[in-house]
Formats: structure tokens, sequence, C-alpha cells
């Protein structure tokens, strides 16, 4: 059974910052591209961060260069988002997926980040 569970959600005030794990279970996870989305209240989800299979090549939303980090770890099947000088338009869910073409796409529950003082 396919599982991504996201950890590390929480409340932070501006300027500080907060890592997200995501553990992944019942796939072969080092074969898969792993991406974070986020989605705010009455927005769409957003594409944050993408990392591929090995770790070779990482991508950011413009909105988050420079201040977010995505990573993974193979040996332990989990990818981590470290998030510095979080903002308050940052507040959001915070989703794990996991992408392999040409048609396997698995999705995490999902952690709540709330910048906020």
């Amino acid at each position: 059974q396919v599982q991504l569970v996201e950890s590390g959600g929480g409340l932070v005030q501006p300027g500080g910052s907060l890592r997200l794990s995501c553990a992944a279970s019942g796939f072969t996870f080092s074969s898969y591209g792993m991406n974070w989305y986020r989605q705010a209240p009455g927005k769409e989800r957003e594409l944050v961060a993408t990392i591929t299979s090995i770790g070779g090549y990482t991508n950011y939303a413009d909105s988050v260069k420079g201040r977010f980090t995505i990573s993974r770890d193979n040996a332990k099947n989990t990818v981590y988002l470290q998030m510095n000088n979080l903002k308050s338009e940052d507040t959001a869910v915070y989703y794990c997926n996991a992408r392999r073409a040409p048609a396997s796409n698995y999705w995490g529950q999902g952690t709540q980040v709330t910048v906020s003082s």
C-alpha cells in the first residue's frame, strides 16, 4: 500500500523556519521524482519545489526561491522541505507528491503551515 506521510508543520512567526518531512512507503521511492505543493484557503494548489529521483536537479516556484530547499534521502525513503524566512503568504496546507511517468502519481494527506505573529 502506497503511503506518503507528511510531518513538521505548525505555527511559526514571520521570519522563522520549519522543516517538513515526507516519509514514503509502498513503492520504489528512489525511482520517483518528488514534489512539494501547497494550497492556501480559496486558492488553487501550486507547485512549490521539485527534486528528481536521484536528487541531481531541483526547481522552485519564484515565490520561494532563495528561502526554501528541497532535498531527499533515498536510503530513508524521505523527502524534505526546509523553509526559511517564512512569510504570512506561505501559510497553506503543504502536500507531498510522488510522480513517475507515465501515470504513477501519489499524494500525502497534507500538513498545515501557519505563519503568523
